[in-house]
């Protein structure tokens, strides 16, 4: 008899079975789930339940049954806690590996991607000319269709009920997404019926006067709720099988906080089941290609609709690619990789091949735009490579991000430019051997809820950069909170407030920091160019520096010309990025 083991942790107990008929609950695969929340101080009660792969087994079924199970097949041990992990790894595992058999990647693409209908089929082809990859997709919304959410709600908030369904980024939203319904032929009642469940929304906000945190999310899952349903639709109808899924549904949980949650452990074990439940009920049509909200979750508490941050949709992507155990996550965007500068600032900026994850986590933390700040985690944490490629030039081979790269003939990596950030002075002679001062300044930040990037000390005076993203929604920390900052600051120390700022994170090779360093200060001096700031990253891959607004483009462009002094030529023989 083939035996599979289910473990039930009772109190201190795990009790391991085979999952055969006789024990009269067929369909135990290995393991119990929060058991010690279920039963009350971890004890035998009646009122308690076991939960088995949303199966539900009463405690008194279960001492029932343990007789039945002590005998067959003499298989009933007991074993510590610890075998508890040991059962939950070897689910995993096999969950992975049977899902690996089904899936091979996750390909994400934002929102320039599949900001109409013509993308949208250039997408679907280039999703279709891999016919050896499985993959899972995750999209963004269309377009600048998110933007248009949140103007829409802001304006709702003052325009009262009558005109709320007047709002002209409400009239754009239908317009682009009923144009390109038409567009691809699919069904225009898709997004009719979403329509009119944001439509009500919006007439709440402009009865309520008020756009909460909460709310705000719900407004802006429209985009990835509007776009995933045509897309999906579009693939249905040229004859691919996919399958829709918002991502709250399936499985995505996250802390409550809204406009910036993030992914709990839980996700992980939850999306994994949902898909093997679904995958089994549809065997009879084959393995479908999943079309995933980006940006989404569910709050674990309220059980609402959260968001991720700005960017998040990359977040989605290596967060399905950890829990499916797949073998590459690919990011789909609108230029050619992770780029050595910002080309809007330096058109001459290059492709870097190669990136560690801390590398690329310090890229995406200080400003740059192909990556969102939390995306490497899950990946790093499944040691998934990552791939950067560009959706309008396919056949570029982009970035591939993974755990380690040769370093030996490193010096740059890539160069990431920061604007219109706050500096701040805060000087106090009370620092000299004062235990706590620096306790005291960032206590202050935390109560305000403003966030810090960059940060140099000395005896005497903290200098740091105040990161003007801390609102997802909006991007610079507005004057009243900057003047309230001010003013607790200056109980305790001098305080001085220097705006217009700019910060040049370079990522480079720690073990060339010298001559890096070398060659930066050799170009500000030829350009006269005041250095106010700076600082190296305890990650030792990053260096910063802080400068005036003004000077910063051309601080950029002429550090590039110095690490990279061949991209002039490389860029006019092979075309701009």
């Amino acid at each position: 008899m083939m035996e599979a083991v289910a473990a039930m942790a009772v109190s201190s107990l795990v009790f391991i079975a085979p999952t055969s008929s006789s024990c009269g609950c067929s369909g135990i695969q290995y393991r119990a789930l929060n058991l010690a929340h279920t039963a009350r101080g971890r004890g035998l009660e009646s009122s308690s339940s076991l939960y088995f792969f949303g199966g539900k087994l009463q405690t008194w079924k279960f001492v029932e049954n343990a007789a039945k199970w002590r005998n067959a097949a003499g298989s009933l041990r007991v074993r510590c806690d610890a075998g508890v992990a040991l059962v939950e790894q070897r689910v995993e595992e096999e969950q992975k590996q049977r899902l690996s058999s089904d899936f091979t990647t996750v390909m994400k693409f934002g929102g320039s991607s599949v900001a109409s209908a013509h993308r949208m089929r250039e997408v679907a082809q280039l999703i279709l000319s891999f016919p050896d990859e499985r993959p899972v997709i995750v999209l963004s919304a269309m377009g600048k269709t998110t933007n248009n959410l949140l103007k829409a709600g802001e304006k709702a908030v003052s325009c009262g009920v009558e005109e709320s369904g007047n709002i002209e980024e409400l009239q754009v939203i239908r317009d682009l997404h009923k144009t390109t319904a038409r567009e691809l032929k699919v069904d225009e009642s898709l997004v009719t019926e979403l329509f009119e469940e944001l439509e009500q929304l919006v007439m709440g906000i402009a009865l309520m006067k008020e756009l909460t945190l909460r709310t705000k999310d719900y407004l802006v899952s429209f985009g990835e709720r509007l776009s995933t349903r045509l897309f999906t639709a579009y693939l249905n109808s040229i004859g691919t099988y996919a399958r829709q899924y918002d991502a709250f549904d399936l499985g995505i949980i996250t802390t409550d906080e809204f406009t910036n949650a993030e992914i709990l452990e839980v996700t992980y074990p939850t999306v994994r089941e949902r898909l093997l439940k679904d995958l089994k009920a549809d065997a009879d049509r084959g393995t479908p290609i999943c079309v995933v909200t980006g940006f989404l979750g569910k709050g674990v508490e309220t059980g609402c609709v959260t968001t991720l941050g700005r960017g998040g949709s990359d977040l989605t992507a290596t967060a399905l690619g950890k829990a499916l155990g797949l073998r590459e996550i690919q990011v789909w965007k609108d230029v050619d990789g992770v780029l050595t500068c910002d080309p809007r600032v330096y058109s001459n900026a290059l492709p870097v091949p190669f990136l560690t994850f801390d590398e690329a986590s310090e890229l995406a933390y200080f400003g740059a735009q192909v990556l969102h700040p939390q995306s490497m985690r899950p990946a790093r944490d499944a040691n998934i490579p990552v791939r950067v490629k560009n959706s309008y030039n396919p056949q570029a081979p982009g970035t591939l991000i993974t755990g380690e790269r040769d370093m030996s003939e490193a010096e740059m990596t890539s160069i990431v430019l920061k604007k219109d950030v706050t500096m701040l002075d805060i000087q106090s002679t009370r620092m000299l051997g004062q235990v706590g001062f620096l306790a005291k300044v960032f206590t202050t930040f935390e109560h305000l809820g403003i966030s810090v990037d960059v940060v140099a000390t000395s005896e005497v005076s903290i200098s740091l950069t105040l990161d003007p993203s801390k609102l997802w929604e909006r991007e610079l920390i507005e004057q009243q909170e900057l003047d309230k900052m001010k003013s607790e600051l200056s109980k305790i120390a001098n305080v001085q407030l220097l705006k217009k700022k700019s910060i040049i994170s370079l990522i480079s090779n720690v073990k060339q920091s010298s001559a890096v360093l070398e060659k930066v200060f050799r170009v500000f001096k030829k350009n006269d160019i005041n250095v106010q700031m700076i600082s190296q990253g305890a990650s030792k891959v990053n260096i910063s520096m802080v400068v005036d607004d003004d000077d910063a483009p051309k601080c950029v462009q002429e550090l590039h010309k110095v690490f990279w002094p061949d991209a002039d030529e490389a860029t006019e023989r092979n075309g701009h990025v």
